[in-house]
């Protein structure tokens, strides 16, 4: 697979690099960014997976995540995707919560976004072999994480792959999108009006109905203006609960939806999962 360096910079010890190739899955070109810290020729880090939210691409988490000298002390390579296919041929709709940059990470089955929005395949599938490919990696060790949007993603991919994925952690992420306006206009615009179809891209359905996450870790702030409508963590509680699954769900006092929040503690995110990467 051909993969084009946007640019490269030093950063704690390591290489922040962003990059672009053409997807096959979405039919576009898509940049997303890696982070890969020192190490000793021909070792292979571990990966960790951030899946960003709504109206974001690579930049976001990259810019004002705050993850690399986490990354670079427990020496794990940070992979941050892009949220949807882009260009001018790609569909698109006037609004923030659906089209571009809200990919939802399903694969779409509805014209006209089925033949791009595939954002599933890609981050389960064609990208992890480009990075597997292009990058020091350990594909046998992996975790994943991500905020709102990419909470529910990370979530959702990480319960389905449990084979794949050590630990799973998110922010403030969208735990029933069969119970929120955000999850029932996209699923409905991507998926069709089917409910039945929708539940493997809802983790409070896909631990009823059996998925299990070894480690699961979701930071989620009191003061979140998207909580009670859209977020509804207390769901995924209840589904945890009632499946005897573990997992440990922090109600952090004060925090909004912002970056503010996450970049206080996606430092410790990365510690936690490195210890089950190292595991």
């Amino acid at each position: 697979m051909s993969l084009e360096t946007v640019s490269t910079t030093r950063s704690h010890g390591g290489t922040q690099g962003v990059y672009t190739h053409r997807s096959a899955q979405t039919g576009t070109d898509m940049t997303f960014s890696v982070f890969v810290p020192d190490h000793a020729e021909g070792a292979k880090l571990p990966v960790l997976w951030y899946l960003s939210g709504l109206t974001c691409t690579h930049a976001n988490v990259t810019e004002k995540g705050e993850f690399r000298e986490a990354c670079a002390r427990h020496g794990i390579i940070f992979v941050a995707p892009d949220t949807s296919p882009r260009g001018e041929d790609v569909p698109d709709e006037d609004t923030y919560d659906f089209g571009k940059g809200a990919g939802f990470y399903v694969d779409a089955t509805q014209e006209p976004w089925k033949a791009n929005f595939r954002m599933r395949s890609y981050i389960e599938s064609e990208l992890p072999a480009l990075i597997g490919e292009a990058f020091p990696a350990d594909m046998a060790r992996q975790a994943i994480t991500g905020h709102s949007m990419g909470g529910h993603g990370a979530l959702t991919i990480g319960l389905r792959n449990p084979e794949r994925f050590r630990s799973i952690s998110a922010f403030s992420p969208i735990v029933s999108p069969l119970a929120c306006p955000w999850g029932e206009k996209a699923l409905t615009g991507y998926i069709g009006a089917d409910r039945t179809d929708w539940r493997e891209y809802d983790a409070c359905a896909l631990i009823a109905d059996g998925a299990r996450a070894p480690h699961l870790l979701v930071d989620q702030g009191t003061a979140d203006g998207f909580l009670e409508e859209q977020l509804k963590t207390q769901l995924l509680v209840e589904a945890c609960e009632a499946a005897g699954m573990a997992a440990t769900i922090r109600m952090q006092e004060g925090y909004d939806h912002s970056y503010y929040f996450i970049s206080t503690f996606l430092g410790e995110h990365v510690a936690w999962h490195a210890a089950h990467l190292s595991a």
